[in-house]
């Protein structure tokens, strides 16, 4: 395979032009054992972090024990009109705007959208 190098060099000229002489910079020249230190501290702080034998919270959650940290109070994948659940992201944006999942938008809110706003619900029966 050979390197078109006129080829390249007129793409650097782009990507200089556009975002800067620091673009086409080998990031190697501008790092220093300084800086090399403060990452590799960085990098242990983090790690130190991430391995904490701390006890995690458990948690009782519809009969099972889960950790905290799984838990969210605001669960938007279920429907508080009809209790449907969804991890489709079309029904993630009509939660987020309306509050409901796509087919309860399509039913009970799509042209009465003022009257939703209000905050009308339909009636557990309906």
């Amino acid at each position: 395979m050979t390197k078109d190098y006129d080829k390249i060099a007129k793409m650097e000229q782009a990507i200089k032009k556009k975002y800067g002489d620091e673009a086409i910079q080998n990031p190697l020249s501008s790092w220093d054992q300084d800086k090399e230190k403060e990452y590799i501290s960085q990098i242990k702080e983090v790690s130190k972090n991430e391995k904490s034998n701390a006890p995690r919270e458990k948690e009782y959650y519809n009969g099972f024990l889960m950790d905290k940290k799984l838990l969210t109070k605001d669960n938007k994948s279920v429907c508080p009109v009809c209790d449907e659940y969804s991890f489709s992201m079309r029904n993630e944006v009509y939660f987020n705007k309306w509050d409901c999942c796509y087919a309860c938008y399509i039913r009970w809110v799509e042209g009465r959208e003022e009257r939703w706003i209000q905050g009308w619900r339909p009636e557990e029966r309906e």
